[in-house]
């Protein structure tokens, strides 16, 4: 009796080798058009130096077209019932391939060894927004991101002030990258088809990542988007008494109204204002 041929595609081949059914509760669409596979890792810009980091290796297609090309994978996944799927891709590229079981939010990035300078994922989408702005952070030498999200996930990273998409993901990772949405992904690379469209966003670092006490007075400024940004701040937690008087102050030095709203200011511009309230 002849064995059933397995399909060429890795993503197919290794979904019926391992008997891997995608989980619903974790957001699993795996990459099943290997064309994208190139679109990425051009965007990325590699070079025989490289170090990358993937969230969300799924079933290691990605993984295993980026690892020839770098000096180090770091591969992140969750689900460790893709561990057969992940070994048959990278066990290939021996000590130049390194794959983490761990929750991408809670794993300490700053132990990876060695540490990653570019981030290249097709980003599981319950996480995506949260994944980049900690890599951004967490990973200073990290110069270039090209990561497969959400369309309005990618949107919000890219908006610019005054539209209806700016806010706190606009300005954090603005104010230490460029960012731009790199091409729309058709629905059907994907296995199973997701109910969203997706996009590659492409971040290119031109700075550090804000210090936590400029997040927390972005996030707070926007806390309350109906309100005046000066009024959002003086209610955040221990708040001084005169800080909204002090932040309509500085907002007026900037150019703007004292009653301006977070969603007009530039990314910069917060960071103006951070530093007049520090005085």
């Amino acid at each position: 009796m002849s064995v059933p041929e397995l399909p060429s595609q890795p993503t197919l081949r290794r979904l019926k080798q391992f008997g891997v059914r995608p989980r619903r509760d974790l957001g699993q669409n795996f990459l099943i058009d290997s064309n994208i596979l190139g679109v990425i890792a051009r965007a990325a810009a590699l070079c025989e130096h490289d170090v990358v980091l993937e969230i969300g290796g799924g079933l290691g297609v990605l993984s295993e077209h980026l690892a020839p090309l770098v000096a180090h994978t770091h591969v992140v996944e969750l689900d460790r019932g893709l561990e057969p799927a992940l070994r048959d891709a990278l066990d290939p590229f021996g000590e130049r391939a390194t794959l983490h079981f761990s929750d991408a939010m809670q794993l300490d990035l700053t132990t990876l060894v060695p540490e990653p300078t570019r981030v290249v994922a097709n980003l599981p989408y319950g996480i995506a927004a949260g994944a980049i702005l900690r890599t951004v952070e967490d990973l200073p030498r990290v110069t270039r991101w090209v990561a497969m999200v959400q369309k309005e996930v990618g949107r919000r990273f890219a908006a610019q002030p005054g539209t209806a998409a700016y806010g706190v993901p606009s300005v954090l990772a603005q104010l230490a990258c460029d960012v731009s949405v790199h091409r729309r992904v058709a629905r059907t690379v994907f296995h199973p088809v997701p109910n969203v469209d997706s996009v590659l966003v492409l971040l290119e670092r031109h700075g550090p990542a804000p210090e936590p006490a400029l997040r927390r007075l972005v996030q707070q400024a926007f806390a309350h988007r109906r309100k005046a940004l000066a009024r959002s701040l003086q209610l955040g937690p221990r708040a001084a008494p005169d800080l909204r008087d002090r932040a309509r102050e500085a907002l007026v030095a900037l150019g703007h109204p004292a009653d301006e709203r977070a969603e007009r200011l530039e990314p910069e511009e917060f960071r103006a204002l951070h530093e007049a309230l520090r005085r």
